[in-house]
């Protein structure tokens, strides 16, 4: 009885958004940019069959990429927290594996695999990996220095410590992680069926888009966002069951040593660098790929500077990525501030989740390849449709992130503010957004290739622009020196990006959560 008066303020306010959806719609009759729930709701009936099988390959592709990539989340953290020296090298090129567009990515292993649901998995992999990945090393690291202290004292290694302290301290973070990913496996799934996949949503999308039919469109779109927001709310309900302890109090000693000199960055850059470039090479030659569509670095670094019109494509690639940048950096923020900022709200306002969370799950559900060209048809191709668009693919991570930070006040500090009557603001200022710094940082870097993915998809869909339109139109014109030109571009410009978000994470975390720095 208590769960079913529990459901009632959500099932109001899913019926609310409905009536608000439904009068947007009316109001927005003629214009081809939004369907109707009922218009939709009767296309579902008539299309059942289709969109049922449809859905069915979708998500078949989506939960194997989902499952892949989550263990080679797990399986990364582990190598780098039992071996310490192997931290810095396998998170620098798992972040410069996330960094690749999958805009760009999707043609290449269309091209590599060929036919068949490999693009899709692997894509879905590759959307979800990182997004798991960061969330899990900061729960690993966020463990009290006396308990990994206790098993020392036993004459316990690294791998007890792991096994015995991070693995658990570390569940809070990677069911958020866990949560992030679900809706992204299902769109790296439905980018991969856009490449030439025979069946799918993806391709159902492609017909449907170059038809302008909006019911079928919205329709896809509710269905993916449905899948999602299931996906995402078992995540959770799995979550409230395993996480019954309240958060410990974790202190822990500054960082040792002086931070790291400008020399040994640059070193340490050049080294992961120098791997990356290894390893794509010898993937390259161990499989044998023909060099036609299969470029090595020195085709790139040919293209860029040696050949005969080197000039004329760096600076169609400069230019390219020029336009794409310049809205990079409003939407990010304006997605942090309001991810951030719904998360605080929720804590302060918990009556308002039953409307605002089935939102803000949708905003991310809905994959971004399905509702792009109708946000830019509705808003323009201007800036303000791509900083949009940026900006929700940047809110979602951050929010879901940011709120499960906030849960993490430890739970002895909030017993003390409860018994000196502390109100829920000077206990959001006081413990919980200290608390939740850590977890902000880690949705602030994964972030940075979701917000210059949305802008490359944006470019590909709709606007026409930038790089993301240069390397749609590189792959249909098998032009590889430019396409694969363009992916390193994107990739040094995220890694740039990213090292500057992390900069700023280590000045923060120093003071609030010295655990998570030098470790």
């Amino acid at each position: 009885m208590a769960r079913i008066r529990g459901g009632v303020p959500t099932a109001l306010g899913i019926l609310f958004l409905l009536m608000l959806w439904e009068t947007g719609a009316q109001a927005l009759s003629g214009s081809y940019i939004l369907a109707a729930p009922s218009e939709v709701s009767g296309w579902l009936m008539q299309n059942a069959s289709l969109l049922g099988r449809a859905a069915g390959e979708t998500l078949g592709n989506a939960a194997w990429g989902f499952l892949a990539g989550n263990l080679a989340a797990v399986a990364l953290a582990g190598i780098a927290l039992a071996w310490p020296s192997s931290q810095r090298p396998v998170m620098g090129l798992a972040l410069l594996v996330f960094c690749l567009p999958l805009v760009a990515t999707g043609p290449i292993l269309r091209v590599l695999l060929g036919p068949g649901n490999g693009p899709q998995i692997w894509l879905a992999a590759l959307a979800v990996y990182y997004t798991t990945l960061i969330p899990l090393m900061v729960g690993l690291r966020a463990a009290p220095s006396v308990w990994l202290d206790l098993v020392q004292s036993y004459g316990r290694g690294r791998w007890a410590e792991l096994v015995y302290i991070r693995a658990r301290a570390s569940l809070p973070y990677l069911f958020a992680g866990l949560q992030i990913a679900a809706p992204a496996a299902f769109l790296g799934a439905m980018v991969g069926e856009f490449t030439g996949a025979e069946r799918g949503m993806g391709v159902l999308t492609v017909r449907f888009l170059r038809a302008m039919d909006v019911p079928a469109i919205w329709a896809l779109a509710s269905v993916a966002a449905a899948i999602s927001i299931i996906a995402y709310a078992a995540i959770g309900w799995l979550a409230e069951r395993v996480l019954q302890d309240k958060p410990p109090v974790i202190l822990a000693p500054p960082a040792a040593g002086p931070a790291s000199s400008v020399t040994r960055v640059v070193l340490r850059a050049a080294v992961i660098g120098g791997l990356a470039l290894l390893f794509w090479w010898g993937a390259m030659e161990l499989l044998g790929l023909n060099r036609f569509f299969a470029k090595r670095p020195g085709d790139v670094w040919g293209a860029l500077f040696l050949a005969p019109d080197a000039a004329q494509t760096r600076e169609t690639l400069g230019a390219a990525l020029a336009e794409t940048a310049i809205f990079v950096l409003p939407g990010y923020l304006a997605g942090l501030a309001l991810g951030a900022g719904l998360a605080v709200l929720l804590i302060l306002i918990p009556a308002l989740a039953s409307v605002a969370m089935p939102v803000a799950v949708a905003l991310r559900s809905v994959p971004i390849v399905t509702t792009a060209p109708l946000i830019v048809l509705a808003l323009g191709r201007g800036a303000l449709g791509t900083v949009v668009l940026v900006a929700v693919m940047v809110f979602f991570p951050t929010f879901v992130a940011c709120l499960h930070g906030l849960k993490q006040g430890p739970g002895q500090i909030m017993d003390v503010f409860d018994s000196y009557a502390a109100g829920p603001l000077r206990r959001l200022i006081h413990v919980r957004i200290p608390a939740m710094l850590p977890a902000f940082f880690a949705a602030a870097r994964m972030s940075v290739p979701a917000a210059i993915l949305a802008v490359t998809v944006v470019e590909w869909l709709a606007t026409g622009r930038g790089v993301g339109s240069l390397m749609a139109l590189s792959a249909s014109l098998s032009d590889y020196d430019m396409l694969w030109a363009s992916v390193v571009a994107v990739a040094l410009l995220t890694v740039l990006c990213h090292a500057a978000v992390a900069v700023l994470e280590q000045r923060v975390l120093s003071v609030y959560a010295a655990e998570q720095v030098g470790r």
